[in-house]
């Protein structure tokens, strides 16, 4: 079996962009004519730029090969240009181009790839998502704790036991900084509105995405701890684990991060500092299903469970859901409400959701295909902005902006 052929899809998510402003799919198929599927989550450059890229480590290191060969691929990317060090970009593209490697082998076997992984050991998965409250006008509100209690007493209703918010932005490129009184105020109203919503039926979940200095992130999960959150996400910037480290010995809130990391030699970090009690390694970033899969082996030694990160498009998502039903140190997953929308759109078949539960597909490979009419209609990707979008100004800390969706 030889990979012969790659086709790369950047499609845009139209508004409100719930999963990002695109989606990097990726396709590959064998001279025996599988089709295996993959997406790339790599955020810092204009996606349509990186398809040259894409191209560069599908030839140089991927076809002609034979698919099965991951760990060859793997390394052979990692060392590129003399490198063999994290770099998100790279381990981005050989994610999805991995990925895809895996669906590819799980047709050929004829199993869903979470049999390849080790087995199935989660036959549902437990899930969460972020609130998305919408104000009397129907546009989304996320200044509001009043409307996200509301929010998330919904998500309880459809079936969710744990819901997440972020209350402390704006993310700004000077993060990290020190959160004012005002802002602190409004984060603890936050948690107090929707604990008292959802009572003891669902964990809350505090995101901030790395906008803290240690200092800070202290203070704030003081007031927080009232509240008994699931987790303190990412409460210092990624890069100095035992800046984070310390924050996680002051507070009885477990900490949780990864979503900006990649390979098993930044995770390792984090645990040998005690960063984290759960890691959020995203699939289609961290270097693919094998390297997500060594990382949830080496957290499950240090008994530290694994909450898979999910920001991005479906077929990221199946991936991971695969992942997470052959990984016996599981928590939860992040899921996007019930993957309906345009998540739903641009797939034959939805992601199966079922009363705050994902469902592991248990068709060969990753059990997901593309409807290439959809595609076709929103490709390709002709915006300005990134996937995500920081506040330039350093200034824009004073003011709110909405949670990442």
């Amino acid at each position: 079996m030889r990979v012969v052929s790659l086709s790369t899809h950047v499609v845009a998510v139209p508004p409100p962009h719930i999963g990002g402003m695109y989606w990097i799919f990726v396709e590959l198929e064998t001279a025996c004519g599988i089709r295996g599927l993959g997406e790339i989550y790599a955020t810092g450059f204009d996606p349509n730029a990186l398809v040259p890229l894409i191209e560069d480590v599908f030839q140089r290191y991927l076809e002609g090969y034979d698919p099965h060969r991951i760990e060859r691929f793997w390394r052979a990317a990692y060392s590129s240009g003399f490198t063999q060090r994290p770099d998100l970009t790279m381990m981005g593209i050989v994610s999805g181009l991995e990925i895809a490697c895996w669906d590819i082998i799980g047709k050929a076997a004829g199993r869903p790839v979470a049999d390849l992984l080790g087995g199935t050991v989660h036959e549902k998965l437990r899930a969460y998502t972020y609130l998305y409250p919408k104000n009397a006008a129907g546009e989304y509100d996320y200044g509001d704790p009043d409307l996200a209690a509301d929010e998330a007493r919904r998500m309880v209703e459809m079936g969710f036991t744990a819901v997440k918010f972020d209350p402390a932005g704006p993310y700004t490129q000077y993060s990290g900084h020190h959160l004012s009184l005002g802002v602190m105020e409004r984060c603890e109203t936050f948690c107090r509105k929707i604990r008292a919503a959802v009572g003891a039926k669902a964990d809350i979940l505090f995101g901030t995405h790395g906008q803290m200095v240690p200092a800070s992130a202290i203070r704030l999960a003081k007031r927080l701890e009232p509240y008994d959150p699931l987790w303190f996400e990412e409460p210092v910037p990624p890069g100095q684990e035992a800046a984070m480290a310390s924050v996680a010995r002051a507070t009885s809130i477990p900490i949780s991060t990864g979503e900006r990391l990649t390979t098993k030699y930044e995770f390792q970090r984090v645990l040998q500092e005690g960063a984290a009690s759960i890691l959020q390694m995203n699939v289609a970033r961290v270097g693919g299903l094998m390297e997500a899969k060594k990382i949830a082996g080496m957290a499950e030694a240090f008994y530290v469970e694994i909450a898979p990160h999910l920001y991005n498009g479906p077929v990221g998502a199946a991936a991971s859901i695969q992942l997470s039903a052959a990984s016996p140190n599981f928590l939860i997953h992040e899921s996007i409400i019930d993957f309906g929308g345009f998540h739903a759109e641009v797939l034959k078949t939805k992601l199966k959701v079922e009363d705050g539960y994902l469902i592991p597909s248990r068709e060969p490979g990753l059990g997901v295909e593309l409807n290439q009419d959809v595609i076709a209609a929103h490709t390709p990707y002709r915006g300005e902005r990134l996937h995500l979008q920081m506040a330039a100004d350093a200034a824009d800390v004073k003011q709110f902006s909405p949670a990442k969706g």
